[in-house]
Formats: C-alpha cells, structure tokens, sequence
C-alpha cells in the first residue's frame, strides 16, 4: 500500500456541481424540494452521476427516500464505475477524509482495512483521485444525512460474485447504507435511448443480471447488487427514469438515468 495525503481533495467541484458552498447548497436544496419521493427507508439505492444540471432531478428522488431513515444510517458505501482508469477487481483508498465544498467526509478506516483483504479488492488511490461518480454522491448525502462515515469503491471489471460478497462484508452493523452510483445508455437519440433504458429498468426491477456496459456504465457493481437484493429477497422499486432530453441536453445524442430503491419485500 502507498503512502498518500489524509485527504483525497474534490476532482469536480465547480464542473459537475457548484464550487461555492452557498451555491451547492442552494443547488441540492432545490433539487430535493423539486423532486419528491416518499416511501419507506430502502436497503440500498441505485443514483445517477452526471453534472447536478443533467442527471441531479434524477439523483434528487433517490435521496429523498434516503432521507427517510433519518439518523439510523452511520455508514455510506459507495460503489462506482472505474471512468479514469483501466482497472480489474475493486479500489479502495488510502485516504482517511473526501473533501467536497461542504466539508471533509471521514471514511471508515476499520472497515476499508476489513475489504481489502477480500479476494480481488485492492489499495488504488489513482482510481479514486479524478473520479467523479462517487464524489457527486456526496454534497446530497452532506444534505440529507449530515454526519456519516463514508467506504467507496471503485468498480472494475470483475464478478457479480465478488462485489456481492464485498456487501456482505461491508453490511455488519445494521446502520449501512448502499448506493450504487451509474448512469444508463450512452449518446443513443432520445427514442432510442428511451427504449434500452425501459429495457434496463424492466431488468433491474426483476432483479435480473448480468447487465453489460452498454446498459448501464455501473454494470459491474450493479450486477453484484442484484445478486446481492436476489439472495436477501428484496425488491427494486423505480423512483425516476429519464435522460439529459429530458433535463437539460439536445435529444440527439443523450445519457439515460434511473433511480431505484432497493427495500425489504
């Protein structure tokens, strides 16, 4: 393992979301307001990560339903798609802190030593230093959670089998939250796009994997996630599907977005 810096600084802040904190604030505040979702608390969500003004009404739903577990959550792992780099197996940083324009978010040191001693999970800050699916998770979770302790994960190719039994382990204090962090279809015409979305929804909601990385760039650590919902009898409930024709792109060449809840059957 690398020596690195204690705290892993925000790769696209004043990019994919505002850079002033007054402005992000405000920004995930009227994304919430604008996108309610009532319901139950889920077990785990399903987000997309593009720029707040493309996919965050979509992302926005998802977190009003995580709002409904109040202070009963402690724990957020995050697992996103490797954008930056080529990588085989799972990445963990060393770092101890992810700073947003919000303020530093302290990771579960303990539990990150407990993963990386499974099979195919790896020390890899390089995947973690410009990647953006996870990091734009943060400023909603600062929002509507306040304090937690975060555990992300970067997801290359590997088995459904490996990230399933990452949840496993991660998931040993009853107060973990997972969010798996991917857009759907990419750069189809909006038609298009808008029928292999419906096909990827109709998949995830019957729990049916493997999904490729033509589906959804998150493939990887959804597959494991649907595994996972599979073995514990859970049930994957649509909040929102839609894509950037819809929320603030052209409809020629466009990025689908989902979000799910994953809860108790």
């Amino acid at each position: 393992m690398t020596v690195q810096k204690a705290i892993r600084a925000a790769a696209v802040a004043g990019l994919f979301y505002p850079e002033d904190p007054a402005e992000l604030r405000q920004s995930v505040a009227s994304l919430l307001r604008d996108n309610p979702a009532a319901g139950r608390a889920p077990r785990a969500v399903i987000v997309p990560h593009a720029g707040y003004i493309y996919s965050g009404p979509v992302a926005a739903r998802a977190y009003q339903r995580i709002a409904a577990a109040g202070g009963a959550l402690r724990r957020i792992v995050i697992l996103g798609p490797a954008h930056r780099v080529a990588l085989n197996g799972m990445a963990l940083p060393t770092a101890q802190q992810f700073r947003t324009p919000l303020g530093d978010v302290p990771l579960d040191t303990a539990c990150i030593e407990r993963l990386a001693q499974l099979p195919g999970v790896m020390y890899a800050d390089r995947a973690h230093r410009d990647e953006h699916g996870i990091e734009v998770q943060l400023p909603f979770l600062q929002s509507v959670i306040g304090r937690f302790t975060l555990v992300p994960v970067v997801v290359g190719a590997c088995d459904a089998e490996a990230v399933r039994a990452l949840l496993e382990a991660a998931l040993d204090d009853g107060h973990t939250l997972i969010i798996i962090s991917s857009d759907l279809s990419h750069y189809h015409p909006y038609a298009v796009a808008q029928a292999l979305d419906l096909a990827t929804a109709k998949r995830i909601e019957r729990l049916d994997e493997p999904l490729g990385g033509d589906a959804a760039c998150g493939a990887y650590a959804l597959n494991g996630l649907l595994a996972f919902a599979r073995q514990h009898h859970l049930r994957a409930e649509r909040l929102d599907l839609r894509n950037s024709g819809d929320t603030a792109g052209p409809k020629d060449r466009v990025v689908g977005y989902g979000a799910w809840a994953i809860c108790d059957a």
